[in-house]
């Protein structure tokens, strides 16, 4: 995807900061850019959205207790649920979720509520006494896109099932390689999604490793990832290539060229080397 491409989809997704709904948000943006893949207009508001709520997390997570007994005065009287709520507010409502009851935890007396305890309550809603605030819970974290228990569990799955699609690809084309729990096994650290045991190339460019990203790679993620892995993964191993499923700026191909290759599939002109010639 182009830079200007990419540079007015975020536009137009500030330009609708009052929208809370994730559905209408990106029927707004297929309308708007008919020629972008829903995959990326959807990654790629969800990088937004947390990109966002990194500045206001803060404010809100200091203002907890404040929350914490609006809530409940407006619960008393039939006026309020958590989702309402996150909705007047703009936040996020898993995350609000976990503000309140890390509020609660704060406000516990008896020291029977711990912030550790909070995460589990995210998950498990059952552990929560109170069942009208469990029920609130709950319905935060099924409505959410971004945060909390279910969200990271379907970005998980998604991981999963692009790393597996990967495998498959590469045995088709019969290239040996290592997957990442293998590596794990083997005692390695610092592990890539594919370990290739014999190099490939494209169009000349040595590839040693591949690591699958199951997101849209904009110039923000690509660098965060370059810092906590992709870096990482050249100096142990060399050169490798990294696949964003869903699309990526354009811009991000030029960042890390001599070490790094940027793609949005296998691509189809990879190439096994024989291990006994040099490049």
């Amino acid at each position: 995807m182009k830079k200007e491409e990419f540079d007015q989809i975020v536009r137009a997704i500030n330009s609708q900061k009052g929208s809370t709904c994730c559905h209408t948000m990106i029927v707004f943006l297929k309308n708007s850019f008919p020629n972008t893949s829903e995959q990326s207009l959807r990654s790629i508001y969800s990088q937004e959205v947390c990109r966002n709520m990194k500045f206001t997390h803060g404010r809100h997570k200091a203002k907890g207790a404040e929350y914490l007994k609006k809530y409940m005065e407006e619960r008393s009287v039939g006026k309020s649920t958590l989702l309402t709520m996150a909705a007047d507010l703009h936040f996020s409502p898993a995350l609000l979720a976990k503000v309140i009851l890390d509020a609660m935890a704060c406000d516990s007396s008896e020291g029977t509520l711990t912030k550790c305890a909070t995460n589990k309550m995210l998950r498990d809603t059952s552990l929560i006494d109170d069942r009208i605030l469990a029920q609130d819970v709950h319905l935060c974290v099924l409505s959410d896109d971004h945060y909390g228990p279910l969200s990271d569990s379907i970005s998980r799955s998604l991981g999963q099932q692009y790393e597996h699609t990967l495998g498959l690809q590469l045995m088709e084309k019969q290239i040996p390689f290592l997957a990442e729990d293998r590596l794990r096994e083997l005692g390695l650290d610092k592990t890539p999604d594919i370990k290739l045991e014999v190099p490939v190339a494209v169009d000349g460019f040595v590839i040693h490793w591949i690591e699958s990203k199951a997101l849209f790679g904009s110039e923000e993620w690509h660098d965060r990832f370059v810092k906590k892995q992709l870096s990482a993964y050249w100096n142990r191993f060399g050169p490798g290539l990294v696949i964003y499923w869903y699309d990526y700026v354009d811009t991000i191909k030029s960042m890390h060229e001599k070490h790094l290759m940027v793609a949005n599939c296998l691509p189809p002109n990879i190439v096994m080397m024989d291990p006994l010639k040099r490049p």
